[in-house]
């Protein structure tokens, strides 16, 4: 039997200034998908990973850091559901004059030469909307990405590996994430925007790592939660030593935990962005 499409949606009763704080936290605990509302943020958990333990993982955590610990509302969502109820807040995003995101369908009339990537989003992380997407973007668009080998971990809708082949990648790219609605959408957005010799794989960044990096890879995409940053950058290093790290996912109140870490790994920063609560760090390896 597949695995279930359905998930559990957490609302969750917020102050403005409360919501990226509370995303931050919610990311350490692996929730990826989120739909921000004034005063209120919806967490969306896939329903076979949802738990009575999960959810006590999750209010004790916004307990110990909020105070008083907001009210949650839980409630199953069918798969049925789910693509009008999100497609219906979606709205074009120009991450800058060069470089737009689109959902399919949507009329969006670009600036002269700006590039569009047009999504069909579903239930993945990579809509535009979220800061560390737009960070990881923009500062692709700093970078000549022609020449390099590219691995994107946890591509979500695909958009960073469209992003490349379109801002002038000429290599094979791969992109890879654990959720196959994911990885089904990733492929049919790039089968959309005509991005050729894209692979998405259903692989996980932890479990099948070794196999993910059998080919040589010159930069790896990774905007992923620190928790499991955390836990692959050693084995990153060890198999893949040349290659450089695009990083997001990561909150301004960890970038000392960071800046440790990459040091104690070999690792230098070229260069790192800001957005709200989140950063993106370029790292590269020390000479």
């Amino acid at each position: 039997m597949g695995r279930s499409n359905d998930y559990i949606e957490l609302t969750i009763a917020l102050q403005p200034e409360q919501i990226e704080p509370c995303i931050g936290l919610l990311a350490g605990e692996g929730v990826e998908y989120f739909q921000e509302e004034p005063r209120r943020l919806l967490a969306y958990i896939p329903e076979p990973e949802w738990s009575e333990s999960r959810k006590e993982a999750i209010s004790s955590r916004l307990s110990a850091t909020l105070a008083p610990q907001p009210p949650i509302t839980v409630r199953h969502m069918a798969d049925r559901n789910w693509n009008a109820e999100w497609e219906a807040h979606l709205q074009p995003i120009e991450i800058s004059d060069r470089l737009a995101i689109v959902q399919k369908n949507k009329d969006f009339k670009p600036k002269p030469g700006q590039i569009v990537i047009e999504i069909n989003p579903k239930m993945s992380f990579g809509t535009g909307y979220h800061a560390t997407t737009r960070l990881m973007l923009r500062f692709m668009e700093t970078m000549d990405l022609k020449d390099l080998r590219i691995l994107d971990i946890g591509t979500g809708t695909g958009v960073l590996c469209i992003a490349a082949r379109k801002l002038g990648n000429i290599h094979p790219i791969l992109g890879v994430d654990n959720n196959d609605w994911a990885a089904e959408n990733a492929r049919e957005n790039v089968t959309e925007n005509n991005a050729d010799n894209i692979r998405i794989d259903m692989l996980d960044a932890e479990d099948d790592l070794q196999e993910i990096l059998r080919s040589p890879v010159d930069l790896i995409l990774a905007n992923i939660n620190k928790n499991v940053i955390d836990r692959i950058l050693p084995a990153i290093r060890n198999r893949a030593p040349q290659s450089r790290i695009l990083i997001s996912g990561i909150m301004i109140y960890d970038e000392p935990w960071l800046k440790k870490i990459l040091k104690k790994l070999g690792y230098s920063t070229a260069g790192t962005l800001y957005e709200d609560e989140w950063l993106s760090t370029l790292a590269e390896p020390a000479s």
